[in-house]
């Protein structure tokens, strides 16, 4: 199959699987005496692979080694399980980051009081904040001490 064949079916663009091939994530094509690349299915197979990692916002790296892990099907789970764990343990950190960007955002967003007739609390507090830290702006004790 050609590679608009090959995009179509694993539901991603021709740039996408450009981009894993220069990645190496998914191996270079045979080609035809026209040099069209011509994929096999194996490459489909290993691309839904990869979009699939990706989907649950496997970055790159991890993707290559479990790649490298199901080409060697008889090893241990052992190293399958240790990135996975770690891979949860960063999405559990960014949810614990969301959180606080939402509380943040939430205490913005009440500093609102919808009169026109004064300068905007949301954009002064940005204002303010830019000469401090990114976080300084909406902690708790910066929150409290405003009007």
């Amino acid at each position: 199959m050609k590679i608009g064949e090959l995009a179509a079916k694993a539901e991603c663009n021709v740039q996408t699987v450009r981009f894993y091939e220069r990645e190496g994530l998914l191996e270079a094509p045979a080609r035809e005496s026209s040099n069209y690349r011509l994929y096999a299915d194996h490459h489909l197979e290993r691309l839904r692979f990869i979009r699939h990692c990706r989907s649950l916002d496997i970055p790159l790296p991890e993707i290559r080694e479990l790649l490298a892990f199901a080409a060697a099907p008889s090893q241990s789970c052992t190293q399958v399980d240790a990135l996975l764990d770690k891979h949860i343990a960063q999405v559990r950190q960014r949810l614990t980051s969301l959180r606080e960007l939402n509380r943040q955002l939430l205490a913005l967003r009440a500093r609102c009081d919808g009169d026109k007739s004064h300068d905007c609390a949301i954009l002064a507090s940005f204002i303010e904040a830019s000469g401090q830290s990114a976080s300084t702006c909406c902690s708790p004790a910066a929150v409290e001490a405003r009007p």
